[in-house]
């Protein structure tokens, strides 16, 4: 497979919470090429070209990254803060995608610069409606530097 070309980069470990999402962006009409990652330290090893993602072009940035908090190996905090403190992927829009509601976390997000923090939605018509959006402005509104 060829990992160059990727516009999303999705990063949760629930199976379900990322199916459903998968789903909701294909729903909503987003033909982007998107990549799901199981967890944090996968992430980094797409975004560095290391380990499996080796002969990715390190050049090429996503478009959006969409980021869950709870996950093993690497938390999705913990990438937040390698990637907004790396000159070449700071500019990478992070969007964070999580269940978690705690304000210590929105806080701390906000604070090392993610771009956004959605909380998915329990209910499934909500859910849909919400990556729709987030899909439609990140992909189609959002004008990120070169």
């Amino acid at each position: 497979m060829s990992y160059n070309n990727i516009e999303i980069v999705f990063v949760d470990d629930n199976p379900d919470d990322a199916t459903l999402t998968l789903h909701a962006l294909k729903k909503g009409g987003l033909s982007n090429t998107i990549i799901h990652l199981k967890d944090g330290a996968e992430a980094l090893d797409y975004l560095y070209c290391k380990n499996e993602f080796a002969t990715r072009n390190i050049l090429e940035h996503p478009k959006l990254l969409l980021l869950d908090l709870k996950m093993p190996k690497v938390s999705g905090i913990e990438v937040l803060q390698k990637i907004k403190t790396d000159p070449v992927l700071k500019t990478i829009p992070v969007v964070i995608l999580t269940s978690s509601k705690e304000d210590p976390d929105v806080k701390t997000c906000y604070e090392l610069g993610a771009n956004s923090y959605i909380v998915k939605p329990v209910e499934s018509e909500n859910f849909f409606k919400a990556i729709k959006e987030l899909g439609m402005f990140w992909m189609i509104l959002n004008h990120p530097p070169r």
